[in-house]
């Protein structure tokens, strides 16, 4: 008996843990069977996917274009060729033929493990999501050379997914079909680098006056570092952000262990200046790199010859041209002035002229795009509509003395004030004392945030000398901002292509007209702020851009010790602005923005003003009188037609602050 319960002791402690193990593995068999499941069913769906998106994919075989290297022709308003770029570029150039650390370049900065992938970086991907994630924005992308290369041979530049998943399919056929040192040429051989020419061989005689076989380590860093953006760090358009950029490649290269410390130390050597055809001071060449500039973003990379057809009126640059030269040739060794940009749009954003820079053979950089400068008292407006749109009126009070409180002490110009006047009044003498104490009742916040709308896009101060326009900003947005406050108060975009066309005719892009539009002011706060700008040019600071029989509104601005110097004008059918300086940021002798800029605005407008057609998209019927006439509107109509009186103090104050 007792032998019989000792074997029975035994065995209880074992079965539980039979019933256990059976349970365990009952649990396991039942998850595997469904995770089983489960991925035949993900694949089944991965498939029918990957068919749909397969089934309209391009006809590879016949549309992939390794060599063609595209001619572009830059047309203005009235059908002429005013540029042409692809003469300077190169014959297509294979892998061996290229320095072997331009491709290590590259490889380092865009796809280190190019000769390792079978077109698709897993790696990559998943350190590119892990930056963005950590950063909380897109930061970084997960791109392979293989999959750039398919979307610019056959994709447009859509960020969906669609296009992604397309991209990958591409990407790995194409690693099926070509070799890696293939793939790598066709990519060199297309890759936009900007200024108008693709691939490395014309990038390469563009910027160093060479064959690309003849570059050096820090040029072949240079054009690698142009990939990622060909306009911002192009070393004719801005060598010192160019050079910044090369040494972040040539860090990538030592990273990946491609060069030494010591050959990444070396110094740059001094970059030539890209020689140009002589065409006097080729002024359509800013704007037509400009426009250039952004055609990848409306039909890729082409590969064919295109046509672009855009607003620039060659009548209207001509003028602004022969102005702009003619003051400095005149004024700059008296005034010490040696630079100037001039940019004119209509209501909707169209540019119609744009002046970079006193001669494009001498200088490519882009003073209306690319230049931040002070806009002092221009951005005056930007306040006095914040105030209106607050409840302020025209007539309302200001206090112009002295600030003898706080840190922050503007003084008017002369040290002249003028006591209590008007917020008219203060605009249009552009009292410095009175515009503080305006941006101390608005708030300094609301400022910024209306001139964001308007189209500001620059950093911008958070303090009070904000009120003064002690934050650079460039010509292109000040001309934009300038034109929402023109056409009643809609946001507008800048853009200077209509139709893109190939050499057969075909339409690859037609500007369409835009159906409804964003209002970023208010429509009488607006039509006051109008009028007082007209008295600015009437009877204050821009008196000289004074035109008879035409209504005005505009705004002049100084900066500290006259280094920039602006006149901000419109009139029912165009916008312009006009600014002078020095490129070193020199002090210029007596330039103010109601002297030299508002003479070169009338000059420029006076003969052409009446070529161009009244746009008002944006004017209430309300605040509109039945000729749609802007300059009407500026000067009659507010609250339903009441007029108003003008409570003006006596005094000259044509250059009090200007």
């Amino acid at each position: 008996m007792a032998k019989t319960k000792s074997k029975k002791s035994k065995k209880d402690p074992k079965t539980p843990a039979k019933k256990e193990t059976k349970k365990k593995r009952s649990w396991s068999l039942f998850c595997l069977k469904w995770i089983f499941i489960l991925g035949i069913w993900a694949g089944i769906g991965l498939g029918f996917i990957l068919a749909w998106y397969a089934q309209d994919l391009p006809n590879i075989a016949k549309t992939a274009s390794f060599e063609r290297q595209p001619a572009i022709i830059i047309k203005a308003s009235n059908g002429i060729e005013i540029a042409r770029y692809g003469e300077l570029k190169g014959t297509t150039v294979s892998i061996d033929q290229m320095p072997p650390y331009l491709i290590k370049a590259v490889m380092a900065i865009e796809d280190r493990r190019f000769y390792d992938h079978p077109g698709l970086d897993l790696l990559g991907i998943a350190r590119a999501m892990a930056v963005n994630i950590s950063k909380g924005r897109f930061a970084q992308g997960g791109s392979t050379i293989t999959q750039q290369l398919a979307k610019n041979l056959f994709l447009t530049h859509d960020r969906t997914i669609k296009r992604k998943i397309q991209e990958a399919m591409l990407a790995i056929w194409l690693e099926h079909e070509l070799s890696k040192d293939e793939i790598l040429s066709a990519y060199l051989n297309r890759v936009y680098l900007g200024a108008g020419v693709y691939g490395v061989e014309a990038a390469s005689k563009v910027y160093f006056e060479k064959d690309v076989r003849n570059i050096n380590l820090q040029e072949a860093a240079i054009l690698a570092g142009l990939l990622k953006a060909p306009s911002r760090y192009s070393p004719a358009h801005n060598p010192k952000l160019a050079q910044e950029r090369a040494k972040v490649v040539l860090a990538a290269m030592v990273d990946a262990g491609y060069i030494t410390e010591q050959e990444k130390n070396k110094p740059f050597s001094a970059l030539p200046t890209p020689k140009q055809k002589p065409q006097g001071t080729n002024s359509y060449r800013y704007f037509a790199d400009w426009v250039v500039d952004g055609l990848p973003d409306l039909v890729g990379t082409p590969d064919m010859d295109l046509i672009v057809e855009t607003t620039m009126d060659p009548d209207l640059q001509k003028s602004a041209e022969a102005a702009l030269i003619k003051a400095l040739i005149e004024n700059g060794e008296t005034m010490t002035v040696k630079q100037g940009a001039i940019l004119s749009l209509q209501a909707d954003g169209a540019v119609v002229a744009m002046i970079g820079g006193r001669n494009y053979q001498q200088s490519q950089f882009n003073r209306v795009t690319q230049a931040v400068r002070s806009p002092g008292s221009s951005f005056k407006p930007f306040l006095y509509l914040t105030a209106l749109e607050q409840g302020m009126t025209p007539d309302a009070p200001i206090l112009d003395a002295p600030i003898e409180e706080g840190e922050y002490r503007p003084k008017n110009y002369a040290d002249k004030y003028f006591g209590n006047v008007t917020l008219e009044t203060a605009l249009g003498a552009s009292m410095n004392t009175a515009a503080v104490r305006l941006m101390q009742q608005t708030g300094v916040g609301p400022v910024r945030e209306k001139a964001r709308k308007l189209g500001i896009i620059s950093d911008l101060e958070h303090d009070l000398s904000l009120a003064l326009g002690s934050s650079g900003v460039s010509v292109l947005e000040m001309g934009l901002a300038y034109a929402a406050i023109a056409n009643g108060g809609y946001r507008v975009y800048p853009y200077g292509i209509k139709r893109i066309t190939n050499a057969e005719g075909r339409v690859l892009y037609q500007r369409k007209p835009i159906k409804s539009r964003y209002r970023v002011a208010d429509a009488y706060a607006v039509a006051d702020l109008q009028k007082m700008m007209r008295t600015v040019v009437e009877q204050g600071t821009g008196r000289r851009a004074k035109i008879q029989g035409l209504e005005i509104a505009g705004k002049t601005g100084t900066s500290q010790d006259s280094r920039d110097a602006w006149f901000i004008g419109f009139t029912d059918a165009l916008v312009m602005a006009v600014w002078l300086g020095n490129d070193d940021n020199s002090p210029m002798n007596g330039v103010t923005g109601g002297n030299l800029p508002a003479s070169i605005w009338r000059e420029i407008m006076a003969p052409n003003y009446n070529r161009f057609e009244a746009i008002n998209f944006g004017t209430p019927p309300e605040l509109r009188n039945q000729d749609s006439s802007f300059s009407n509107l500026i000067g009659s109509l507010l609250g339903g037609g009441q007029e108003r009186q003008n409570k003006r103090q006596g005094g000259d104050f044509s250059n009090l602050n200007d």
